[in-house]
């Protein structure tokens, strides 16, 4: 199986549309895709909801996507052409509780794309990839953390056009680099790169 990951520095910087383009491009692969969702205290893993629970039936939820409408991220992986989809849920900083449910549909999987960062603290993936938009100031503290590991980095804008306070693009500044254009997220460079490091894995 081969695993790849797609994270990125915040929310709505393209990972959701990266991934669905990947899905797409590569139907062969018959990928699971998996969303993985942290939310903060106070609101519920089970809908998203605020609440004041605090059992520990509560602290994630895993469930499978049917929905096609596209009106979700994980719908959209749907849409994309993904075999199967699921949607993660945890409370901040509880997603060690769900790895073994999260180990058993990946265990399921002919291979498997994820969307996101704070997984890289229980799973090695074959490819991670990282999305990142200077123009966008927010950087999570997860994406700083495993900024090193990407194998590749998708640029939504020109760096000298940071936004960033105290971010370093240091530890990526050898990797592969590809731009994007938004609304436009892949291109078939991203797609042959994908390629190419999963047909090595064959090899």
């Amino acid at each position: 199986m081969a695993l790849v990951v797609v994270g990125g520095h915040t929310r709505n910087v393209g990972k959701t549309s990266v991934v669905c383009g990947i899905i797409a491009a590569l139907p062969q692969m018959h990928w699971t895709a998996m969303k993985i969702t942290q939310y903060v205290h106070g609101i519920c893993s089970n809908d998203g909801q605020p609440c004041g629970c605090a059992t520990d039936d509560h602290s994630w939820s895993i469930s499978e996507e049917n929905d096609r409408s596209g009106e979700t991220d994980s719908s959209r992986f749907l849409v994309a052409g993904a075999a199967s989809v699921w949607w993660v849920r945890t409370q901040q900083g509880r997603l060690a509780e769900a790895m073994p449910a999260i180990r058993k549909e990946l265990g399921d999987a002919e291979n498997a794309i994820l969307e996101s960062n704070s997984i890289l603290r229980f799973l090695k993936p074959d490819l991670y990839l990282t999305v990142l938009d200077p123009s966008v100031a927010d950087f999570k503290s997860s994406a700083q953390e495993f900024l090193d590991r990407a194998d590749a980095v998708l640029l939504c804008s020109r760096p000298e056009q940071s936004a960033w306070q105290q971010v370093s693009l240091k530890p990526v500044e050898k990797r592969p680099t590809f731009s994007l254009h938004p609304p436009e997220f892949i291109t078939e460079e991203i797609v042959e790169f994908v390629r190419g490091r999963l047909s090595s894995l064959r090899v």
